[in-house]
């Protein structure tokens, strides 16, 4: 064998040896794939080589507190960390049918706000009544169908919890939407499920004082027929000049959406969005930046979860990236959750390597500007 030929099979050797060395350290750091990478035969999980993994064990939701420190709810009630997420405290029970849908393996069905004022307010979907009844034979929920929305307030931290209330009767699933509008008042969007024929409406649900009271507002029905048809899912965010938009699942391929002009009291403007989608819901949110960030689905389906950024308060929207991609399975029903200026916590509430089986979470951190500038980026 050629001295050449010695020198070549060394340094052979000795790539093969540092490669993995250094794919190890990339992600143990937390930066991904050091270059873009693709999902392999052996591997249906695709990650986006901006993102970093999440190192905590809860989908959320979550709510800073006075002090820093974040907050979340569970069936035994809420839990705090003092190290963004790594470890919670001992739950704190709040009330019976909080987080408790099917176990509490059901996303999107409780929020927390913290007001102006320091005051809790949960809103969730009450899991001590639920019972999904539907007639396939009329295409029509039965009078037993039922989920109810509720809504309890906390004046000490979470300690103790109080004014417990139904705001909503019959059947309402999952939402994703409660913020307080810069007015001070709370607005909660929910669906709502309506007769002749059965679909969805969505509503806004609003409260003046810190969740003492509350109002409904004028139902957006879009019309449909069906248990997956109509107004579903919707969310939630305050625009630049005070308005509201919601954006609505449908089964159409595509968001609808939704503007009020006067805090969510009622919506007046209602139409198709820009936004392509398959039928699944997707996560609204207000950034500190001032900019509209949506996580969903695209038209691929639920193996694609993708973010878009609005810099004009929803009039035009960036192209779509891809966030993650789980081949063959799902990652959908989206929580976004800014935790710092600019760094967003992103969570599948379903996220399942085939179908409804073999759960496989997804919980990354990504940078706002890293994906504006490659939304931006022609593709």
């Amino acid at each position: 064998m050629t001295s050449n030929h010695v020198g070549a099979k060394k340094r052979s050797l000795a790539v093969s040896m540092v490669v993995p060395v250094l794919l190890t350290i990339f992600t143990t750091m937390g930066f991904g794939c050091p270059v873009p990478c693709s999902a392999s035969e052996d591997d249906s999980r695709w990650v986006h080589p901006l993102c970093q993994p999440l190192p905590i064990d809860r989908n959320g939701p979550f709510v800073e507190l006075a002090d820093g420190n974040l907050m979340t709810v569970g069936i035994q009630g809420t839990r705090v960390s003092k190290d963004d997420g790594k470890t919670w405290s001992e739950a704190n029970p709040v009330c019976e049918g909080v987080a408790g849908l099917r176990d509490g393996r059901e996303p999107a069905t409780v929020y927390f706000v913290r007001t102006t004022n320091g005051v809790l307010v949960a809103v969730y979907l009450d899991s001590t009544t639920y019972n999904f009844s539907w007639d396939d034979s009329i295409n029509q929920p039965k009078d037993d169908c039922r989920l109810e929305v509720w809504a309890v307030r906390s004046l000490d931290g979470g300690k103790t919890w109080t004014d417990r209330q139904r705001l909503l009767e019959g059947y309402n699933p999952n939402f994703f939407g409660f913020i307080q509008h810069s007015s001070g008042r709370l607005v909660a969007v929910v669906p709502h499920i309506v007769l002749d024929p059965g679909r969805y409406a969505a509503c806004s649900l609003t409260s003046e004082d810190d969740g003492k009271t509350w109002k409904r507002s004028n139902l957006v029905d879009l019309g449909g027929h069906g248990h997956h048809s109509g107004a579903m899912e919707p969310s939630v965010a305050e625009l630049s000049d005070g308005r509201l938009l919601m954006v609505i699942r449908t089964h159409w391929g595509r968001f609808w959406e939704a503007l009020s002009d006067d805090g969510g009291l009622s919506w007046r403007t209602i139409r198709p969005s820009q936004i392509e989608s398959s039928s699944s819901p997707g996560h609204l949110l207000r950034l500190r930046s001032g900019r509209l960030v949506l996580v969903s689905n695209g038209k691929v389906g639920r193996q694609e979860l993708l973010i878009t950024f609005s810099e004009d308060d929803g009039k035009s929207w960036t192209r779509q990236i891809v966030v993650a991609r789980q081949k063959g399975g799902q990652l959908s029903y989206p929580y976004v959750f800014e935790r710092r200026a600019g760094e967003l916590w992103a969570i599948a509430g379903f996220a399942y390597k085939a179908g409804w089986k073999e759960p496989l979470p997804l919980r990354l951190r990504l940078n706002e500007e890293g994906f504006l500038r490659e939304a931006k980026e022609t593709p």
